[in-house]
């Protein structure tokens, strides 16, 4: 049903506007004219424009759908702080603040827990980024999952805990669920609890600014991360830091509100785990008793609308930044990428339209949508190439263009010089956005037709190419 109505509604759009279009004939075609550049340059040109209402009533379309899902993101959010419904919305700020008034719980405290499967190449590196941190964890645990390598080893020559999991056939929701019941008992209301990847490295300040946002908001129930990519991985490799320095802007023009608690790096609440695994099989998907549902190939973005859909505050400061790894080629992204649109999309299939999930289907509808426009785009670019035997400009439309591209800079721009050239050559990134595109819809058919998923461990296979490349000389260093 969820690819059902994705499709249905993307299709329904681009119909209308098809049909708008034909009817308002908002273009005609002229008679190209000539103008020389220089004196030399001799160029054709069509001064057309699409017809000012046109124009208006496409922007007016916009402005009024965007300021839509922003007022019913906001409505939905002001209603969950203010709510009084333990039974509907039990980690609800003002339930939260009326529980803990008057009592001092301690300060802030930090348990890391670091889920690693053969993990032994970047593990010192992320143990490092921990004990490089302003403000140090009392307690870093590596959750060693079936690992056939040194990783438990490599942990324990680090000086931090290892905890081995038994029989664990889960994967990394599982391992977590694991070590999860024997600490959550003995964690009090302020002893936060962190998960963050092997394969990550928190910025300096990561954890002091993540202690200072819990101190200072009794009801925040978790602080996500700001990910960024690690250098490397040439072309394909800018692609993707240009992707995650685009989000992590756009979080941080919403001021911290979050849409996906990141696996990479988050920190969470004792209350919140222990009330989500309290209402899994009930209020929540999943099995009583865990705190992530084993069943979700995307848990951090599964966990994130179960404390939502509890009426939980989450925020992702911009000082919470970590670097992540990438992905060295196509094969392995694109198994990556299907997972999380995959993985995004049964999330929705399991908790349906509420308030709490109106975004996410709006977004999911955008890319849908987005699939279409870029499609038809590179399609009428051939067909033109094609078909014309001569080449017109159109000073309108070179315009629009031009903002686009300043569009792609600025977005970019904290990136670096690398960054903004990749941005200002427009083509090869709508290019990797059709890439991603395909992506999606390939997930959107799978879960139409209900083909089973698989969790796959592009880390493992990461480091294993690295090292033959390494070997082969092909590049130098570790992924």
């Amino acid at each position: 049903m969820t690819g059902l109505i994705i499709m249905s509604a993307t299709a329904a759009m681009a119909l209308f506007l098809w049909f708008v279009l034909a009817e308002a004939h908002a273009w005609a075609a002229s008679e190209p004219r000539e103008a020389v550049l220089g004196g030399v340059l001799s160029v054709l040109y069509d001064p057309q424009t699409p017809q000012l209402g046109f124009m208006l009533a496409a922007v007016a379309l916009v402005l009024l759908v965007a300021a839509a899902v922003a007022l019913f993101e906001r409505r939905a959010n002001n209603r969950s702080r203010r709510s009084s419904d333990e039974s509907a919305a039990p980690l609800a700020p003002k339930i939260v603040m009326a529980s803990t008034r008057g009592v001092f719980h301690g300060p802030v405290t930090v348990t890391v827990l670091i889920p690693a499967h053969n993990e032994e190449k970047p593990l010192p590196h992320t143990l490092s980024s921990l004990a490089s941190q302003s403000h140090l964890p009392e307690r870093v645990i590596v959750v060693a999952d079936n690992c056939t390598d040194q990783t438990v080893e490599v942990a324990r020559s680090a000086g931090v805990e290892v905890f081995e999991t038994a029989a664990n056939t889960e994967k990394k929701a599982g391992a977590l669920n694991q070590v999860l019941r024997d600490i959550l008992p003995e964690q009090g209301p302020n002893d936060a609890v962190m998960v963050m990847d092997a394969d990550t490295w928190l910025d300096d300040g990561f954890l002091e600014a993540a202690v200072t946002k819990f101190s200072e908001d009794r009801a925040l129930m978790a602080v996500g991360g700001l990910f960024y990519g690690e250098e490397g991985h040439g072309l394909l490799g800018q692609f993707q830091r240009n992707e995650y320095t685009r989000y992590g802007r756009q979080i941080r023009r919403r001021r911290g509100r979050v849409f996906v608690l990141t696996g990479t790096a988050s920190i969470f609440r004792p209350t919140a785990l222990r009330t989500i695994a309290q209402q899994r099989g009930g209020a929540l998907p999943g099995r009583h008793g865990d705190v992530y549902d084993t069943a979700a190939l995307t848990e951090d973005n599964e966990l994130t609308i179960a404390i939502k859909s509890l009426g939980g505050l989450m925020i992702s400061p911009a000082q919470c930044s970590v670097v992540t790894e990438l992905m060295p080629d196509l094969r392995l992204l694109w198994r990556q990428r299907l997972r999380w649109q995959r993985g995004a999309l049964e999330n929705l299939g399991a908790y349906g339209v509420t308030r709490q999930t109106f975004r996410y289907w709006a977004q999911q509808l955008g890319i849908g949508y987005s699939v279409i426009a870029l499609g038809t785009f590179f399609l009428l670019i051939l067909i033109t190439l094609v078909s014309s035997d001569r080449w017109i400009w159109f000073p309108f439309w070179l315009g629009i263009g031009l903002i686009f591209v300043a569009e792609r800079v600025i977005t970019v721009w904290r990136g670096g010089w690398r960054a903004r050239l990749l941005a200002v050559t427009l083509f090869p990134e709508l290019l990797f956005d059709m890439f991603l595109n395909i992506i999606y819809v390939r997930g959107v058919i799978d879960i139409t037709l209900g083909k089973h998923a698989v969790w796959g461990n592009t880390t493992s296979e990461t480091l294993s190419l690295s090292r033959r490349r390494a070997g082969d000389g092909a590049v130098k260093g570790d992924a």
